[in-house]
């Protein structure tokens, strides 16, 4: 490992105690005590106590989650106004709004397997860089295809961050509290919705943000591209200065030294001036790990050691005991993430559709950019709007905060997403503005609680060696549902945009159904 992993500000100790034997750890700052305890990784973690490390981390996770919600939702908040200056038709929209799902596809799964085999911080750095800095230059993209180019380099950068987020948060937490916090760990996306959706309201409509250098216009809603990366950039460099690898990777990879420096440090910061510290003690590591293998092979042949390990994971997944729920967890993952991105990111343009009254499935074909369509001045009761359905999400995740611990996430799973389809069916069948809305605000309330149950039931249905892996492969699986959903949009929502808007429904209704299949996984503990 590099030194990238092992020196963040919160430094965990020195590691060269002349005094300690190579298989000796000492934090404990009792002179007299002489017991050495073996200590199983939940046993560890009851010691470390729970308080500020954990809300430090909370809220560094936290803001990187929003970032990548910022990053995703910012194509559709720009659609209205860029469709004109980039000469988009509803396909290209389509295509648009599906390129940086196609990068988290590509993105998720690779990232996720060099986190299990890797480390969890240092590919959340580079991930999170990745996906700040080329979001940001896509904002100086003067053609379509530069623009759809940078976007997808930064889903790629997003497909990493998003599962390896809640694997690293998941495995610092107590099972007693791990569902209530990895339910508020998911709220900062319905933050980062909010910070989108409340940055292009006031960013986008901003007539002082034009300027034109050598015939290339710079309009308002490249600030607000360029706005939307800053988060994650931020991200990157508060995992990089402040946050240690996740102590159960330590762990699996035979790290006990460097698990037990990071214990201690969650003790200290949790116990504060109560004196109490991390007792002296030794790890159960996995047998296979006990004995590290230094020996060196050449750069080359680990690559290609690395590529053909790249797919045993996912057929770990698919074999008996975990076959069942890799299946079910396929289905809900897909159904969830059609209905929820398809949906969501044309949610702005199918408002602006109904400036006039109506429902946002009236068929009315709107003229295409080269027929001189104006989106000069910018009306804002569109982002007004979008920012009432993001706001929407905060009962949802009280909810989920609340209850995720008590009731489970197989059933908030199920429950939610047979809500979400009904919701989705009637905004087809109402026939005002106003009904359309108080539905997607519904909608988009309700289907926050499927995506926090995912987030809880996925890192637990898991052992450490396939979390990560497992969760970049069902977010894979999401992408693949979230561009098939912006394709279908792009291209019917001119023509019948009941066949995509129903085909949600029925999807989200489906989901329901299969999630009643999988195991009850309510404060068990990590494997």
């Amino acid at each position: 490992m590099n030194s990238d992993d092992r020196e963040p500000l919160l430094s965990t100790g020195s590691r060269d105690d002349p005094e300690l034997d190579e298989g000796d750890v000492i934090f404990d700052s009792s002179e007299h005590s002489t017991e050495v305890r073996r200590l199983t990784f939940e046993e560890a973690l009851e010691e470390t106590g729970f308080g500020v490390f954990h809300f430090l981390l909370l809220c560094v996770c936290g803001w990187a989650n929003a970032s990548d919600a910022i990053e995703v939702l910012c194509i559709s908040f720009l659609l209205p106004t860029a469709r004109c200056d980039l000469l988009l038709s509803s396909s290209d929209m389509g295509l648009l709004t599906a390129s940086i799902f196609l990068g988290m596809m590509v993105g998720g799964y690779v990232w996720g397997y060099m986190a299990d085999q890797k480390g969890r911080r240092s590919v959340l750095v580079v991930s999170l860089a990745v996906n700040g800095l080329f979001g940001g230059l896509s904002s100086f993209a003067p053609w379509f295809w530069l623009f759809l180019l940078l976007r997808f380099i930064s889903g790629i950068g997003v497909g990493g961050s998003v599962p390896v987020i809640f694997s690293y948060f998941s495995e610092f937490m107590p099972r007693h509290r791990r569902g209530a916090m990895i339910s508020a760990l998911a709220t900062f996306w319905m933050a980062g919705n909010i910070v989108a959706a409340g940055l292009a309201w006031v960013v986008i409509p901003r007539t002082w943000a034009h300027w034109s250098i050598a015939g290339w216009t710079f309009q308002s809603w490249r600030l607000f591209v360029v706005l939307c990366s800053v988060p994650g950039l931020s991200s990157a460099l508060l995992y990089r200065l402040l946050m240690p690898e996740s102590p159960k990777f330590l762990m699996e990879v035979g790290r006990e030294k460097d698990a037990i420096q990071v214990f201690s440090l969650m003790c200290r910061m949790n116990m504060g001036g109560s004196g109490k510290t991390f007792p002296k003690c030794r790890l159960c590591i996995p047998e296979q790990h006990e004995t590290r293998n230094n020996s060196q092979i050449s750069l080359g042949e680990r690559l290609k050691q690395d590529f053909t390990k790249g797919f045993k994971p996912i057929r770990h997944m698919f074999r008996s005991p975990l076959k069942s729920r890799s299946t079910v967890m396929f289905i809900a993952f897909y159904c969830i993430s059609f209905g929820y991105y398809g949906l969501w990111m044309w949610f702005p343009e199918l408002f602006a559709r109904m400036e006039d009254g109506g429902s946002p499935c009236t068929n009315v074909v709107r003229p295409s950019p080269q027929q001189n369509q104006s989106c000069y001045p910018v009306k804002t009761e569109v982002y007004k709007e979008s920012f009432m359905m993001a706001a929407s999400n905060l009962p949802g995740n009280i909810f989920t905060i609340l209850l995720m611990d008590s009731i489970g996430g197989k059933i908030l799973l199920s429950g939610s997403l047979l809500v979400s389809g009904l919701s989705v069916f009637l905004i087809y069948v109402v026939k005002t503005k106003v009904h359309s809305l108080l539905l997607s605000c519904i909608f988009s309330g309700v289907s926050v609680i499927a995506w926090n149950a995912l987030d809880v039931l996925a890192p637990e249905l898991y052992p450490t060696k396939l979390r990560s892996s497992s969760l970049g492969f069902f977010t894979g699986v999401g992408r693949v549902a979230a561009i098939t959903a912006n394709l279908v949009f792009g291209a019917l929502v001119d023509s019948d945009c009941a066949v995509p808007v129903l085909l949600v429904s029925a999807l989200l209704l489906t989901g329901g159904g299969v999630a009643m299949l999988l195991p009850q996984t309510r404060q068990t503990e990590l494997t």
